[in-house]
């Protein structure tokens, strides 16, 4: 059984954020592109939990790719934003020194960041510190302030960019799970659990699995994932006015360490750990951690003592035995790998299309860039923006704890990506991801989603 009869110039494996990047620069590059993903919803894996900040790259390794993808990525948000409908508040961070010992390391960071690039970043005293941030604990010793660091919406991005693939010919495969295939020198004959897709080049984008599908379709990998968790706690929305920027630790070797920051939905998260694992699917969370984190919440910022937990999470970042990217190009098998992406994902996805593209280039593709495109809006889900609730005709009021409206709902319902299970229905809606975290609009929700979701809703609730 055949996917489809058409014969794809790329086919990219795996609609996470940055397969969603890839397959809209293809796309809008004059590509005939498909998109494989084996979930029924995208962004169903390491996209899913992150920590929906837009990085400077003033911390990334000097002269490395990531860096260049996260300035180049940094920068064509700003470019398109605008048109998308994508909001960015450029909140500004400050990494924070609370020992002498890290104050000493505050004029390194700074070095660092002007060597790539992000020559604004400056140290900031006690006094400067307090005066910016008056609800941080008197145990702060001094910061390095990065002003252009931003929060964004971590899942209407990429669903956007996806949509403006599909908008203009691209086509999406979902619950489409790769199990091989074939290369006859000239074009891919890949094997799936919906059928056979043919294609000139492909483009491995499946994160936490990415390196299992080289194994299963080349037969050979260069790399390992090493699947790295990250939990979070999420306090109440009141929290979020206890903070105006990120705040960020001295990093270690191994890890950024743990985050305070707001959220553009309004509220105040502190995470992730960085815990390494074996197992790709493994998302749960355990107590001790999460009172580790909020002590740490607390610690720097004392009124969170008093404030509410709204949710907990966790999430997989698909590190790999090397701190790099591990993005390479097998032009005699027309294959490319995108692999590695640990941390950065969100923020150098447009930069990593980018570079991707010109991988593709250099094996002698040729395509006429499209020169009116379709360009959609993105659902607007933040506080920056005005909400559907806000505008006539939303029907009823769904979720209260959210404001997701009728009219949200039953649009995120319908189209190629409609949402199949509830987190594809939160990652396009917010609904359950209040307070209330779904006690009171489940009964409603069952309703509206009945017969559109792979699971019933009940099933689903009695899984979490």
């Amino acid at each position: 059984m055949s996917l489809s009869a058409e014969l794809f110039d790329v086919a990219v494996i795996g609609a996470g954020v940055v397969g969603c990047a890839v397959a809209r620069r293809f796309t809008l590059q004059g590509a005939k592109v498909a998109i494989i993903e084996k979930a029924s919803d995208i962004l169903d894996g390491a996209s899913k939990a992150n920590s929906a900040i837009l990085h400077t790259g003033f911390d990334a390794p000097q002269g490395s790719l990531e860096l260049d993808c996260i300035r180049a990525g940094y920068r064509e948000y700003e470019d398109i934003r605008g048109e998308l409908g994508l909001p960015q508040e450029k909140s500004g961070a400050a990494v924070v020194a609370w020992t002498a010992e890290e104050m000493d390391q505050l004029e390194g960071i700074t070095a660092h960041a002007h060597q790539n690039g992000i020559g604004d970043v400056s140290i900031i005293g006690q006094k400067a510190l307090r005066k910016a941030e008056p609800n941080l604990s008197q145990n702060a010793l001094g910061a390095v302030w990065v002003p252009q660091e931003s929060i964004i919406d971590p899942w209407s991005a990429p669903y956007v960019y996806l949509r403006q693939a599909l908008e203009n010919g691209a086509q999406a495969f979902l619950s489409c799970n790769v199990t091989g295939g074939a290369f006859d020198g000239q074009n891919w004959q890949l094997e799936t659990s919906a059928g056979t897709l043919r294609a000139n080049v492909v483009i491995n984008c499946a994160g936490l699995y990415g390196d299992h599908v080289n194994k299963d379709v080349l037969g050979e990998t260069s790399f390992e994932i090493i699947p790295r968790k990250g939990q979070f706690v999420v306090f109440d929305k009141a929290a979020s006015a206890l903070l105006n920027s990120v705040i960020l630790p001295v990093p270690t070797e191994k890890t950024k360490g743990i985050v305070l920051f707001r959220t553009v939905f309004g509220n105040l998260v502190v995470g992730p750990t960085a815990e390494d694992q074996q197992s790709r699917s493994d998302a749960s969370t355990d107590a001790e951690t999460l009172k580790a984190l909020r002590a740490d919440a607390v610690k720097k910022v004392p009124a969170l003592a008093d404030m509410p937990i709204t949710a907990v999470y966790a999430g997989l970042r698909p590190a790999s035995e090397r701190k790099e990217y591990r993005i390479d190009a097998d032009t005699g098998n027309n294959w490319i790998t995108v692999g590695g992406i640990r941390s950065t994902g969100l923020s150098a996805s447009l930069g990593i299309a980018q570079h991707v593209y010109g991988l593709y280039e250099s094996m002698g593709a040729v395509h006429e860039p499209l020169e009116s495109p379709v360009v959609p809006r993105a659902n607007t889900l933040s506080e920056i923006g005005k909400r559907d609730w806000q505008c006539e005709g939303h029907g009823e009021i769904i979720c209260h704890c959210e404001l997701v409206t009728r009219r949200e709902i039953e649009a995120a319902l319908q189209g190629p990506l409609a949402a199949r299970s509830l987190g594809g229905l939160k990652r396009q809606t917010r609904v359950t991801m209040g307070q209330c975290q779904g006690f009171y609009c489940s009964a409603r929700l069952a309703e509206l989603t009945e017969g559109k979701f792979v699971l019933p809703l009940a099933e689903e609730f009695a899984d979490v």
